[in-house]
């Protein structure tokens, strides 16, 4: 929950509003319940549903086919970006999350 502190309140610094799932099942509701949703930022160690499983529930739905889906893993392991992609990820940070590189990475999937 510190990360999801740390990283709403910098998204919220740039004027972005910032809706939180603790897990991926809560994620996943969220998203229902805010359908004009511009992107996605997705922890893939969560509790309950990892951020795998949920990416790939989520790319189930027609209407979020085409939905920005950031990964955000504390792995970097090899073969760890290529399963985020596989799973439904458009792109990838490793934990620690470098901000200039998120806001970057937010400028191009959103305003692509």
């Amino acid at each position: 929950m510190r990360n999801v502190f740390a990283l709403s309140s910098v998204l919220e610094e740039a004027n972005l509003k910032v809706v939180v799932g603790r897990n991926g099942k809560e994620g996943i509701e969220q998203l229902s319940q805010h359908p004009g949703t511009n992107l996605v930022l997705m922890d893939i160690m969560m509790p309950e549903m990892d951020g795998y499983e949920a990416m790939r529930e989520i790319r189930k739905q027609t209407k979020f086919k085409k939905l920005p889906i950031i990964a955000l893993t504390a792995k970097a392991m090899k073969g760890d970006k290529e399963k985020c992609i596989q799973s439904g990820a458009n792109d990838y940070l490793t934990k620690p999350v470098d901000t200039e590189k998120l806001m970057s990475l937010l400028r191009v999937w959103m305003y692509n």
